[in-house]
């Protein structure tokens, strides 16, 4: 109100404005300088990938039953629910570019808190805090963020005290705040994160109980973005959808998670 108090009485004056236009005038526009800076501290502190936005996100190159559900995802509503979003696929497929994006546009439309996160360098904080006795502390801290993007679940394999923070903060968000998973590791293949088969089960089944699973089951989008390239019709170097090449874990050759029941809590 202070910075447009000079240029918002000249206005005033030279339109014949009242007191009460004015006054409102002011209102309005401290209010949306509020939800601007708000919106700026929020993209700042989310963690997002700078360049995987929803405007070069090539929606066509996404599976069919993915493209009809974003609209609905944008909506927000899972959010508020709780719910999850586990997304599959082998590298390349554009997992991490369509959470990201719609991250970003979580942030934008409805002003959701949202971390983005690798999952190794969550696991590497939760581990230290644990040694530093403040583990209870870090988990609310995170417990702020309605939504954790946690990006290549399954890349680095977990020694047992990392397995066990891991799945404490999963255990702690369940029914209460949403995770965006992606993952090139199939269900059946999640033992290697979680080593003991009841732990992996338990993890499962807390992830899946309020969960969309989406299946990045087509072509490579950076192999295709390629070929369009040398068709001459491909997009900039820049405008890619996958997300950062890193080698796929031994023994993954499908893509699509195995159907597990969610059990009763």
């Amino acid at each position: 109100m202070a910075a447009m108090w000079a240029e918002s009485v000249a206005r005033a004056e030279r339109e014949n404005w009242g007191y009460q236009r004015l006054l409102q005038h002011l209102c309005e526009s401290e209010e949306q300088d509020r939800r601007e800076r708000k919106m700026q501290r929020l993209l700042k502190a989310s963690g997002l990938p700078d360049g995987k936005t929803l405007g070069n996100l090539d929606e066509k190159l996404l599976p069919t039953k993915i493209q009809r559900l974003l609209p609905t995802l944008l909506e927000g509503h899972f959010v508020e629910r709780a719910e999850n979003l586990l997304a599959f696929g082998l590298p390349g497929r554009g997992k991490t570019h369509f959470l990201a994006a719609l991250g970003r546009e979580l942030i934008l439309r409805h002003r959701y808190p949202v971390l983005f996160t690798p999952t190794f360098k969550l696991v590497q904080q939760l581990l230290v805090a644990k040694q530093q006795l403040r583990l209870d502390s870090e988990l609310k801290r995170l417990d702020r963020y309605p939504i954790i993007i946690l990006d290549d679940l399954g890349y680095v394999q977990q020694d047992r005290q990392e397995m066990e923070v891991l799945f404490t903060f999963l255990a702690e968000r369940y029914e209460r705040r949403s995770v965006l998973i992606s993952s090139n590791l199939v269900f059946s293949k999640w033992d290697q994160i979680f080593k003991d088969p009841m732990t992996t089960r338990a993890a499962i089944d807390r992830l899946v109980h309020h969960a969309m699973i989406l299946e990045f089951n087509g072509e490579s989008v950076r192999a295709q973005k390629a070929q369009g390239r040398e068709k001459g019709r491909g997009n900039s170097p820049g405008d890619t959808c996958g997300s950062t090449p890193s080698l796929t874990p031994a023994g993954v050759k499908d893509s699509v998670p195995p159907q597990v029941s969610p059990q009763p809590k």
